[in-house]
């Protein structure tokens, strides 16, 4: 979802069982895929989502790791 919006940032999945998402890009897109994480993929179960807005730090890409 953060490739096809054009955002650069990482996702990943911490030891503790929360996942960590960070994304640079347009306001809008980055809205979205807060939104979309809010409800997560078809067999995730989101108990909560906490954002926190820093300054960019010049991504160019997604990762996933």
């Amino acid at each position: 979802m953060a490739r096809s919006r054009g955002l650069s940032g990482h996702v990943r999945n911490l030891s503790d069982g929360r996942v960590e998402a960070v994304f640079e890009g347009s306001d809008a897109d980055v809205e979205a895929a807060v939104a979309w994480c809010r409800e997560g993929p078809s067999l995730a179960a989101v108990d909560q989502v906490d954002t926190t807005a820093e300054q960019p730090e010049g991504e160019t890409a997604f990762r996933v790791g």
